[in-house]
């Protein structure tokens, strides 16, 4: 009789498609049933709070600050109920892969309306406290957060395509969307940075008693205190949420972190649903109406200017005939146009008398 003992095999799951003694939901990447009660709960509150941000978006036309929240709650939604579909079948592809790239991406988005709001705070205390133009504050943490999607975007599409015979693809996809998150970290932090340096120059300005009329009527505002109370709330969740993605994609996928539910609802599910819940009970058209003016005025401009592309202009006969006469002629003076700065402020009037010296709080520093 021979004491030799066959090599262990190896079991591929490939084939799988439901839980099986064949297929043990132990070997799925989450390894375990989803909880209903929870996932169906968090899909209920980004639900809900979706038609909350487009009611008040359209109600307030804070579009710019609503656009990005909203489709970052949609996002959310449809992870969440792919999860719910996860509970019924752990070896559901399809709603593995959708939970996955979207619960990812939402956050990403979410952060977007986030940066919005610094430009505005300093534009209704005191641009000239400052460290940057107030209209630079969006045109920098915008995109560079819009780089942190688009390498979690990637990064999720080749996790999704790599399937059971490209394991290096996986891998690589899990590296990207790590990259993708810790830049995300690292523009939050920088974020963060610039709203405690101007936090601290505004709230000294105020000591001394330099600040009066509207922007010290504004830094006393109740309800501009609740709104950045929120909006940090927000913050503070959303940073928790992306150093605990770090740590859990860290370890591939499947590792213990992963299958970890109670770490994942606590710290993913719970630190982006508070936050969208501050954000949508506590908007910015109602305790901040300065923010929704300006946003409302952009919107408005936009949609002139546009018009006026489409738009031929109208010659009335008066007009043409004074044309073909000669009576208008090219070394007529031209007429300046009416600007207004890029931070939204309606133009002014222009006095004959000599002008007086600007404003110290309407000056933007460099």
């Amino acid at each position: 009789m021979s004491n030799s003992t066959s090599p262990p095999q190896h079991i591929s799951y490939r084939a799988c498609t439901e839980v099986s003694p064949r297929c043990p939901v132990e070997a799925t990447v989450l390894g375990y049933y989803p909880n209903l009660g929870v996932n169906a709960f968090l899909a209920a509150a980004f639900g809900l709070c979706t038609i909350g941000l487009v009611t008040t978006g359209i109600w307030k036309r804070t579009w710019g600050y609503s656009a990005a929240l909203t489709v970052g709650c949609i996002l959310e939604f449809a992870g969440y109920v792919s999860r719910v579909l996860l509970h019924a079948n752990p070896w559901n592809s399809t709603a593995f892969q959708t939970q996955i790239c979207a619960i990812i991406l939402a956050p990403t988005l979410i952060c977007i309306s986030i940066y919005l709001t610094l430009k505005h705070v300093t534009l209704s205390l005191n641009p000239a406290l400052s460290r940057l133009r107030p209209r630079l504050y969006p045109l920098i943490f915008v995109p560079a957060d819009v780089s942190c999607l688009i390498l979690q975007a990637i990064g999720g599409s080749l996790a999704a395509s790599a399937g059971f015979d490209h394991p290096d693809l996986l891998v690589s996809g899990d590296h990207v969307i790590i990259a993708g998150i810790a830049l995300q970290c690292l523009v939050l932090l920088a974020f963060g940075a610039m709203v405690v340096d101007y936090f601290l120059r505004v709230r000294s300005w105020v000591q001394n008693g330099e600040a009066h009329g509207e922007a010290l009527a504004m830094w006393k505002d109740h309800r501009l205190r609740v709104f950045c109370y929120a909006v940090a709330g927000a913050y503070s969740g959303i940073l928790i949420r992306c150093i605990y993605r770090i740590a859990e994609m860290a370890g591939g996928w499947g590792n213990p972190i992963m299958q970890d539910e109670v770490s994942f609802v606590v710290l993913e599910g719970f630190c982006i649903v508070i936050p969208v819940i501050l954000l949508t009970a506590f908007p910015p058209g109602v305790l901040f109406p300065a923010m929704a003016e300006r946003e409302a005025q952009r919107f408005r401009s936009k949609l002139k200017s546009e018009k006026a592309k489409i738009d031929p202009p109208v010659v009335t006969g008066d007009e043409k005939a004074l044309t073909e006469h000669g009576s208008r002629t090219d070394d007529s003076p031209a007429v300046p146009s009416d600007t207004s700065g890029d931070e939204g402020v309606l133009p002014t009037t222009e006095e004959k008398t000599a002008p007086e010296p600007s404003n110290v709080f309407t000056t933007v520093a460099l």
